[in-house]
């Protein structure tokens, strides 16, 4: 009994200790920034379209000041007076992966970014960067954010979304929450969704870590009808009025689900509990995408979408995990042989020692020889090397195990380093109580 009492009451002052250094700089109030992103393969510019708040920060309330993972682009909150990080962030966008498609070398498109910050309680400067394959600045803004602005749109006001808590663990100041929003589904539809919802939840609860560490999350249902049930499928001329417009067929890539309009999806979950998005299409053909800090989005009925689909795009926008399958060298500049990826569970072996060379047994070779096809999962998944082969590349890009969760959908388990990597980021944003 008093072992419980006392790990409660280190708890709560854990939880009281973030809540004072919060609130020295931020109110309980979410700003949300509205970016447009536009460009071409060799330009990229960047444009503040809007600023609105709501009420409550769901966001984390810990590590304010660092970056747990580089992502594609970063945005940092910055005292006018002394220019000392107040908030920082990390995200990757639809718009610089298609800078690097065909057609970015014949148009120029605009796409929708918005990114969301604890409002401060005095005037600060918010400067947002993208960056390259090399890890350089490509595009950078600066502007000020005066929180009495009368022009930032109080949304307070506004219509809610319907939407429900299906798992509850604690206080948003203490967990991660995670949003299911409903895309292609009817009114009458939405127990299906709601049934989606569970089995999915259940579907990241098999994986380690989310197994042992499933207390740190809150799952909310948030249900946005949709004039016609389904989702677009441009090749076959299908074209459905959905809540949220989702499409197939992005970058003419046929399994590539994603949705137009980020902005859109802010405005449905506007004032709601939110921290990452999985979006559950209502369709059964196989397909999703994920996006670092922005949104997975997945097919809801796909008989292999819970098991499979959900988890590894959930690996890219939750865990910033990079894809370790490999083709004929598809995409042979995606990362440099001179630089570092930022995903953790990629190396070029240019800076090892910030990746899983402490978790590689003494003696590994690198690169490490693959087991043979008789080897058993358990053998490929949980033994820790350098493989050659990752990151869309053949060579010169390396992943720390044979299989993984990351590498092929079949495989139920995510590699030991991968699973650590996921362990770090729950901790980054819900950090677990020091014990004595």
């Amino acid at each position: 009994m008093k072992k419980i009492i006392l790990s409660t009451l280190l708890c709560l002052i854990s939880v009281v200790a973030a809540a004072d250094t919060f609130g020295t700089h931020f109110a309980d109030t979410t700003l949300r920034l509205d970016y447009i992103l536009s460009g071409t393969n060799r330009t990229q510019h960047i444009a503040l379209a809007r600023m609105s708040k709501t009420p409550h920060w769901y966001g984390r309330r810990t590590n304010m000041d660092h970056l747990l993972l580089r992502g594609n682009g970063q945005l940092a909150v910055l005292d006018t007076l002394t220019a000392d990080t107040l908030y920082c962030h990390s995200f990757s966008t639809l718009f610089q992966e298609w800078q690097t498609t065909e057609e970015a070398t014949r148009v120029e498109r605009s796409f929708e970014s918005p990114i969301i910050i604890p409002m401060p309680h005095h005037t600060v400067d918010v400067v947002i960067t993208l960056t390259d394959t090399h890890n350089r600045p490509t595009a950078r803004l600066r502007h000020r954010v005066d929180p009495s602005d009368i022009l930032i749109h109080d949304r307070s006001s506004q219509p809610t979304t319907p939407w429900r808590y299906i798992r509850q663990s604690g206080p948003s100041e203490q967990c991660i929450d995670i949003a299911f929003v409903a895309e292609g589904f009817t009114d009458q539809e939405m127990p299906i969704f709601l049934a989606a919802c569970d089995s999915s939840i259940n579907a990241l609860a098999a994986h380690e870590p989310y197994t042992s560490m499933m207390s740190r999350f809150n799952f909310v249902a948030i249900m946005p009808t949709s004039a016609e049930s389904g989702v677009s499928v441009p090749r076959r001329s299908i074209w459905r009025n959905t809540a949220l417009g989702s499409h197939y067929d992005t970058f003419y890539s046929d399994r590539y689900l994603t949705i137009p309009s980020v902005c859109r999806l802010y405005d449905l979950c506007s004032g709601l509990p939110f921290e990452h998005f999985i979006i559950l299409a209502n369709t059964e053909e196989y397909g999703g995408g994920g996006i670092y800090n922005s949104y997975t989005i997945a097919s809801a009925r796909s008989r292999r979408a819970k098991l499979e689909v959900i988890v590894h795009e959930f690996g890219h926008s939750f865990g910033g995990l990079g894809d370790e399958y490999y083709y004929d060298d598809q995409y042979e500049t995606q990362y440099p042989s001179d630089t570092e990826p930022w995903e953790p569970n990629l190396t070029t072996l240019v800076d090892f020692n910030s990746k899983w060379a402490d978790m590689l047994p003494q003696g590994t070779a690198v690169p490490t020889q693959p087991l043979p096809e008789s080897a058993s999962e358990k053998e490929r998944t949980q033994r820790i090397g350098v493989f050659e082969g990752g990151g869309y590349q053949s060579h010169g890009v390396y992943r720390p195990a044979q299989d993984c969760r990351m590498k092929v959908n079949e495989v139920h388990d995510f590699c030991p380093v991968c699973q650590r990597a996921i362990r770090r980021l729950i901790n980054y944003y819900a950090p677990e109580p020091q014990q004595p």
